[in-house]
């Protein structure tokens, strides 16, 4: 933040909650789903990931701002948090890659955030009561009145809002200079990160990105070896246009690869259900597991819906799932059989690949009879861990296979 001192703020949950801080960053109000994340690093990736479009996020590391911001990191054409919570934002950006610092870009994107030292409060406020509306505001004094204006806010559920952050016209990213071009990748921008075509390209994928509202006929027109659905925000259920083009993607029998909202449409394709969890996933330290091999992967995550088990309408743990409460061991031992036993779906039959060790949450999924995978973190980790990168590789190596 600058030197100067920030306007008093408000910071106000859909259940009156109310607390009180500096602001930083643009003056003004705005609303969202309140929910907090749990890395220590990468902000700037955070703040510029469209899958938080419509959401105020709060970060519970105590120090946000220290290494500035730069024209590099960003997941995207811009900022898509609606408001930005912190326990003590940076006065002074310091490090070499700096252009500008954190209260600056937030300026000027128009981006309101509040610096409050009741983070730790309010990030255990949400696990226990869940993702709530919210609102932050340099302009209003009357919680009461703010309140008002929460509750007549937009719900997370039913909001399509991949057709707000995908890319309004088809564009390519090519592989580095001296790489060949070995595969043509079509992807569908349901609020793709910048990071994933780039992982894509270095190993020779020249990659089409298509708005999320295309069409299975206008996919296959890019001749492609692989159809590629990216992460993104809001509710899965909604975005029906998404789910009419995968399965005509499916009925192809091209390779297909979806990443956290990509695999949510995955799996509502094949006939699952989604649902919301109480507070979500959004970090870069989630343990998720391999159910094939057992390896333990730490994973980068972002989503607030997830798949249900074949008949469930939650995931592996059903309606008693804790969402990060009671340990690994505990939930591993509660995940029953039939977690990891084939099911029927209009394409075959398909398996649960992943788990969260946290939760229990479904994290992965695979089709048996067609070469269809999905998993619901964040393999290119931008910011994060590096754990899940090959699950690149194994995409190349379907579409290596099909042709």
């Amino acid at each position: 933040m600058s030197d100067s001192t920030g306007p008093d703020a408000l910071l106000v949950l859909e259940d009156g909650t109310t607390l009180r801080g500096t602001g930083f960053g643009a003056e003004g109000e705005t609303f969202g789903e309140m929910v907090f994340n749990t890395g220590m690093t990468g902000y700037q990736e955070t703040l510029t990931d469209p899958s938080y479009c419509g959401q105020i996020v709060a970060m519970t590391a105590p120090h946000i701002g220290n290494t500035g911001v730069n024209d590099t990191d960003p997941e995207s054409r811009r900022i898509w948090v609606s408001g930005y919570v912190v326990r003590e934002p940076a006065r002074i950006a310091s490090s070499w890659r700096a252009q500008r610092d954190l209260d600056a870009e937030l300026r000027a994107q128009e981006i309101p955030g509040i610096a409050i030292r009741g983070t730790r409060a309010l990030t255990m406020r949400v696990r226990e009561h869940g993702a709530m509306r919210a609102a932050v505001s340099t302009v209003e004094e009357d919680p009461a009145r703010l309140l008002d204006r929460v509750l007549a806010s937009p719900r997370m559920i039913g909001a399509d809002l991949a057709r707000v952050v995908t890319t309004p016209e088809p564009y390519t990213v090519s592989p580095p200079p001296g790489t060949p071009v070995r595969f043509r990748v079509a992807a569908v921008d349901l609020g793709i990160k910048a990071s994933t075509p780039r992982y894509m390209a270095a190993r020779g994928c020249e990659v089409r990105v298509l708005p999320a509202t295309v069409t299975a006929a206008e996919i296959m027109d890019t001749a492609p070896h692989g159809v590629f659905f990216s992460n993104g925000p809001g509710d899965p259920a909604a975005a029906g246009y998404a789910v009419a083009a995968m399965r005509g993607v499916l009925d192809t029998g091209v390779p297909v690869f979806g990443i956290c909202l990509g695999s949510q449409i995955l799996s509502l394709a094949l006939g699952l259900r989604t649902y919301k969890l109480r507070y979500g996933h959004r970090g870069v330290n989630q343990p998720v597991m391999d159910l094939t091999t057992g390896r333990v992967y730490i994973t980068s995550h972002n989503h607030g819906f997830a798949a249900a088990l074949p008949g469930e309408r939650e995931g592996v743990l059903g309606a008693s799932h804790t969402d990060g409460a009671g340990g690994t061991s505990a939930v591993w031992a509660h995940v029953p059989p039939e977690a990891r036993e084939p099911f029927g779906t209009p394409y075959g039959a398909a398996v649960i690949t992943h788990v969260n060790l946290n939760d229990g949450v479904v994290e992965g999924l695979r089709l048996l009879d067609r070469p269809a995978f999905s998993v619901q973190y964040h393999p290119e980790a931008a910011p994060g861990t590096h754990d899940a990168v090959d699950l690149f590789d194994n995409f190349c190596a379907l579409m290596e296979r099909a042709r």
